[in-house]
């Protein structure tokens, strides 16, 4: 359609003006774009869970009413599951529901990194882990297109905040950018080939993502090959003109006709180059004709819509939920309980659910599976009771409380639903700490008087502080948020109909000032400096040796899992390895069928570089019967042990003995086994800017410095009677950080023409 970087344009439609063709690059109305000869209107929506069209009033924020849809869990939830496979059987289901409602992309995933546990939008986001963003929402798209409905995969880029969220600086170093901001989506882009990417409204180091040349050309197209359209959130563009010039294809939403007025004056006048204007153009006109194939696509004999199977897809979302409870602690074997056994289930949230979060993504359900309906289903209606707990006004919460400690104190078991509400964890708002709600501590502290067995079930969209819960909770289940089928799914995993085998996305710390970010964050003076740098999450956890309450990737379940064996074979690539398969013999020890999640962990202990402990570089899951062997695969790629070089401009694999671990979290290690890796050249050009250290590190300019340094080595080294003593010993080490021209002009006395010679020398080096 295009050339990578916008310049040279194949156009589509000749016959356009430029007035239509400035047209096209603005939304017709709020979830429309314009429709021209030949280039069909395309509608979008919000996702990522489900299909948020709104048939009526529309708007952004999930203020107004949207048409029901089937709600999956959100990224939060599913990335619970790590199960890619499964992601992808949402992707197909969304986009059934989506080519029903008349859309044609479906605004989604949100692949941000959890760089805070504060981020008011965590709930939407995957994991504080670009490898497992990555690869989770990789699948989701693919399973999304390949039903023929576009996936917007967003908010491109360092969008990790909602406080000033429409001004303020993401101020992040290359490394740390590249490594884990831009990661997931360089993975997504390359495997799954997304019709759209959404800009995000924040600046990267002081340029607006809708205007930043660097990240959607050079990079984007560029680098990575994007051949899709690149389209504003809403209400994100604040200069048509440079967004155009920079890369952007769809401002929205629509109408923007003073917008495309500028465009059409900026093209004349030459302040902006008319290719730019039909590459946008043509981006969105082919965008349309995706769309317009894929309704096809969708389509049985005689032209009919294929009828979607909302029965199927709320079995789908029961799955889901299942697979992604985590189960966090269960002291005793508290879990699960005897159907029979008397509990107080306690928790507004247990007949009204949080099954997602609040803002743009806010989906209406099909149906809800409540859970105290479906614990009563399988426990006994004789044998559970119930109690709201919280959730009234001021006068209400001594009422509420006394007559939860009633139904504790006559039960064997107490079953108490905490979390947080839509307004305590919404999109537009960073929460100012990770606390539970007072009242829900207070009641938790009541109940735990009269009740020793109690089991506390959370419902969040990213950590919560369990410091004053763990005391009194014999068992923890974190549901994250379940989607409209987390009910059926908490009550079977309560009950021992199902086993519990999801893992934490995200490291619950012992206390948020513990969080790396935590420092720099929020935004101040709209700006927020990554001043973490590349230890966010885990890696930051383990680097700074922190405790932490649970680890990322923790889970237990009903059964137990023994390693009994890792081996890690390279796959023939040639000249270099490009993968490893990681085969790991998991056994099933315990009494019941369970899904264990192998992790698989690489570090490097004798790295030059600053790295983290250890990084996610692969996993997968096994299902067992009690007493089962079986063997894992999990593949290992080439580019996941790979760096960002700042000086190199590149990815780089660093050369030596790597240890690959197979582990049940970041900090459940089971076994290890070394692996050598050959590393990538580094080219680096030596320059008299680059330190003395720099230049004898490259032989070349080794060689050249030698020539140099020679006489005044020799001196140096007959003054002690070491003249025969290499260069290295002698110098290096004390002069180690100066740059070369420094060294040769103002430490050696070299006048300009001898340096002139060493850099002219130095230039001519091949890299």
């Amino acid at each position: 359609m295009t050339s990578d970087s916008g310049s040279a344009p194949v156009d589509l439609y000749p016959t356009l003006d430029l007035e239509q063709l400035a047209s096209l690059g603005s939304g017709a109305s709020f979830w429309r774009t314009e429709e021209l000869p030949g280039v069909p209107a395309l509608v979008l929506t919000d996702g990522p869970h489900g299909v948020r069209f709104q048939s009526g009033a529309t708007d952004h924020l999930g203020l107004a009413a949207s048409d029901p849809a089937t709600c999956f869990p959100p990224a939060s939830g599913l990335a619970q599951s790590w199960d890619p496979g499964l992601a992808r059987r949402i992707g197909a289901a969304l986009a059934a529901e989506a080519r029903a409602a008349g859309v044609g992309v479906l605004l989604g995933p949100g692949i941000n990194l959890k760089r805070d546990p504060r981020a008011g939008r965590n709930f939407e986001y995957f994991s504080e882990d670009p490898h497992l963003t990555g690869v989770m929402a990789a699948q989701l798209v693919a399973g999304l297109q390949a039903g023929g409905v576009g996936a917007s995969v967003k908010h491109f880029a360092a969008n990790n905040s909602e406080h000033d969220r429409m001004r303020a600086s993401s101020d992040v170093d290359p490394r740390p950018l590249r490594e884990l901001y831009l990661r997931a989506f360089e993975r997504v882009v390359r495997d799954s080939r997304p019709w759209t990417v959404m800009t995000a409204y924040n600046k990267i180091n002081g340029v607006y993502a809708s205007e930043n040349r660097w990240l959607l050309t050079d990079l984007l197209r560029d680098e990575w090959g994007f051949d899709g359209a690149v389209i504003s959130d809403w209400g994100a563009v604040a200069d048509r003109v440079a967004s155009v010039r920079a890369g952007l294809d769809l401002q929205m939403p629509g109408p923007a006709d003073l917008d495309d007025a500028d465009v059409v004056r900026a093209a004349r006048r030459g302040d902006l180059d008319r290719a730019h204007v039909r590459r946008a153009a043509n981006a969105v006109a082919r965008l349309t004709t995706r769309a317009r194939d894929g309704r096809h696509a969708s389509q049985g004999r005689g032209g009919q819509p294929v009828e979607v199977d909302l029965d199927a897809h709320h079995e789908l979302a029961r799955e889901a939920a299942e697979a992604s409870i985590v189960l966090l602690a269960n002291d005793g074997d508290l879990l699960p309980l005897s159907p029979g056994t008397g509990v107080a289930v306690i928790g507004a949230f247990a007949r009204e659910p949080r099954i997602q979060g609040g803002g743009s993504s806010h989906v209406s359900p099909t149906r809800v599976d409540v859970p105290l309906t479906e614990i009563r289903r399988i426990g006994g209606d004789d044998r559970v009771t119930y109690a709201a707990g919280f959730g009234g006004d001021d006068d209400d919460a001594g009422r509420l409380l006394a007559e939860a400690v009633a139904v504790a104190s006559e039960a064997e078991a107490a079953v108490l639903m905490l979390g947080l509400t839509d307004d305590q964890e919404s999109e537009g708002v960073d929460r100012q700490h990770i606390e539970l709600p007072g009242d829900q501590l207070r009641l938790l502290e009541a109940v735990a008087a009269v009740q020793d067995r109690i089991v506390v079930i959370l419902s969040s969209g990213s950590v919560l502080d369990l410091t004053p819960v763990v005391p009194h909770a014999t068992a923890i289940l974190s549901g994250a948020l379940l989607g409209q089928g987390g009910g059926r799914a908490l009550a079977r995993v309560l009950y021992g109909q199902a086993t519990p085998s999801g893992r934490l996305a995200e490291t619950i710390p012992l206390r948020i000032e513990d969080a790396p970010s935590w420092d720099n964050f929020p935004a101040e003076d709209s700006h927020v400096r990554y001043g973490e740098g590349i230890f966010v999450g885990y890696r930051g956890y383990d680097h700074r040796r922190r405790e932490v309450r649970f680890p990322f990737g923790h889970g237990l379940s009903y059964t137990r899992f023994d390693y009994r064996s890792l081996t890690v074979v390279a796959r023939d690539g040639g000249q270099r390895v490009e993968e490893w398969t990681a085969r790991v013999k998991v056994h099933n020890t315990g009494r019941v069928r369970g899904r264990e999640i192998v992790q698989i962990y690489s570090s490097l202990p004798a790295s030059v570089r600053r790295r983290a402990p250890r990084e996610l570089v692969g996993f997968g899951h096994i299902d067992l019967d009690p007493g089962q062997i079986g063997v894992l695969e999990v593949v290992v790629e080439r580019r996941d042990l790979a760096y960002w070089d700042e000086p190199a401009g590149r990815w780089l694999v660093e050369g030596g003995e790597y240890v690959f671990a197979a582990a049940a979290s970041s900090r459940a290690i089971r076994i290890e086994v070394t692996v050598v890796v050959d590393g990538d050249p580094r080219p680096v050009r030596i320059d008299l800017e680059s330190t003395i250290s720099e230049a004898m590190a490259d032989p070349d300019a080794r060689l050249v410095l030698d020539e140099v340094f020679r006489p005044f080595a020799a001196n140096a080294g007959g003054a002690s009677g070491g003249a025969s003593a290499p260069v290295g010993a002698s110098i290096e080490d004390l002069v180690g950080s100066i740059p070369v021209g420094r060294m040769l002009s103002g430490f050696l006395g070299l006048d300009r023409e001898a340096v002139a010679r060493v850099a002219e020398q130095l230039s001519r080096i091949p890299r």
